[in-house]
């Protein structure tokens, strides 16, 4: 399953063999002999839930209805199903608390850093190992791979600030490189062994001590926006789990999933996609609606991806909701459409178009620069859900994918939200 990054990507496109011997040339030696292979991607926007009483999401078993209840006090941000009891009866922390921890702790960081600068945009240049001119090309790299295989998103980052834009690239790039490893052509001789050289490979991206000329760019950019290394540790988590496991038993073991393998790239673009200065949403619920947009898109991904992850052996889908609905791996593997089927998958569509709108409730409160290709990255992606409906439900065979024109006749739509300024969106909703 691939990493969601919420931006629209050209799927399974590759880069030519001549850009694999460049970057082979160039040091990129843990993949001189891979081949990037796209899949769809999305980039993580923050946006702001609710502000007042806040919805604590609980999921019931029965059939992934959604059940609301108000609780929490004026300015907290809600978190799904805090928590759980085990079999034995004891209580214990469920996956959206486990999360909602890490969010915290993304946002004390940005908050710090607001307290210490007036701007926290961009720190003072740090000249890492070579010269400026191989930094900048580092960069350039970066943003050729985005134009390769993500044009929406590569166009979307060229609205932004050039360090902004820049700082994009680099977290793009690494994401990719991380999701190549257990979802690329060499995916099947990769061993958690890999995974830890990787891992140790980004403590030294955040030491300043770069492997290649793609490290480097991330090295600058974490020296120059407040990032934590933590989702990028979590996301490498979601790969290792792509290795030993292939079934979910409840939404709460795919939601840690989700957040891994996409809620991660949220918490990564905080602080690069930038908050409007006139916001009065909270760092924290910023942080959480970022979460919101990755699971809609995670969750997007699967279900548009069910009949080619079967082929695969793996079945993203919670096992509890399956035997609710009467059916089995089995089912999925036969990859008929069936009144269960369609049932079914009324239900997980729901679930998705829940995060959607919690998700876009938020995108206003991004930085100007930075409103409009996420709300054009948000309303494509959420279509994807409606061409699996049209589909009549069939993602065994058919794939789901929004149209060209579709495409075109969304972008003035988004232009037109991205008008609309925090404040403004801030007094309705409170009001």
């Amino acid at each position: 399953m691939s990493v969601a990054f919420i931006w629209v990507v050209s799927p399974n496109s590759e880069v030519s063999n001549a850009w694999i011997l460049e970057s082979a040339r160039e040091g990129n030696r843990l993949f001189d002999s891979s081949r990037y292979i796209s899949r769809d991607r999305s980039l993580i926007c923050h946006s702001k839930f609710k502000r007042g009483n806040k919805k604590n999401w609980k999921y019931s078993s029965s059939n992934a209805d959604l059940s609301y209840s108000y609780s929490g006090k004026k300015g907290k941000s809600p978190i799904v199903s805090s928590l759980v009891a085990n079999p034995a009866g004891e209580v214990a922390t469920s996956s959206e608390q486990k999360v909602y921890d890490v969010v915290l702790k993304q946002a004390a960081l940005v908050k710090k850093q607001l307290k210490n600068a007036e701007d926290y945009d961009v720190k003072p240049d740090i000249v890492l190992p070579g010269t400026l001119s191989l930094l900048s090309e580092a960069y350039d790299r970066c943003g050729e791979v985005c134009a390769e295989y993500a044009k929406t998103f590569y166009l979307g980052t060229l609205l932004m600030t050039p360090e902004r834009r820049r700082a994009i690239w680099a977290i793009y790039v690494w994401c990719r490189r991380t999701d190549e490893l257990v979802d690329g052509p060499n995916a099947s001789h990769i061993a958690p062994k890999a995974l830890d050289r990787w891992e140790s490979r980004l403590e030294d991206i955040f030491r300043g001590r770069p492997f290649d000329m793609l490290d480097a760019a991330l090295s600058d950019t974490v020296t120059r926006f407040p990032v934590d290394i933590q989702p990028f540790r979590d996301m490498i988590e979601g790969m290792r789990m792509d290795l030993r496991k292939s079934r979910y038993k409840n939404f709460d073991e795919l939601y840690l999933y989700c957040y891994y393998v996409a809620g991660t790239v949220g918490l990564m673009s905080v602080p690069i996609m930038g908050i409007a200065p006139e916001t009065q949403a909270t760092t924290e619920s910023v942080y959480n609606a970022a979460l919101a947009l990755g699971i809609a898109n995670q969750l997007t991904n699967i279900l548009r991806d069910v009949g080619e992850d079967a082929r695969r052996g793996r079945v993203y889908l919670p096992q509890d909701e399956l035997a609710q609905a009467g059916l089995s791996d089995e089912d999925i593997f036969a990859g008929k459409v069936t009144d269960k089927w369609r049932s079914f998958m009324k239900n997980q569509i729901k679930r998705a178009r829940l995060f959607f709108d919690e998700a876009e409730k938020g995108v206003t409160e991004l930085n100007s620069a930075s409103r409009w290709p996420v709300w054009a990255s948000l309303l494509l992606y959420r279509q994807i859900l409606d061409e699996i409906e049209a589909n009549d439900y069939n993602n065994f065979t058919r794939r789901a994918y929004v149209s060209k024109p579709k495409k075109v006749l969304a972008l003035p739509v988004a232009y037109a939200k991205s008008l609309v300024s925090p404040s403004r969106t801030s007094s309705l909703i409170q009001a």
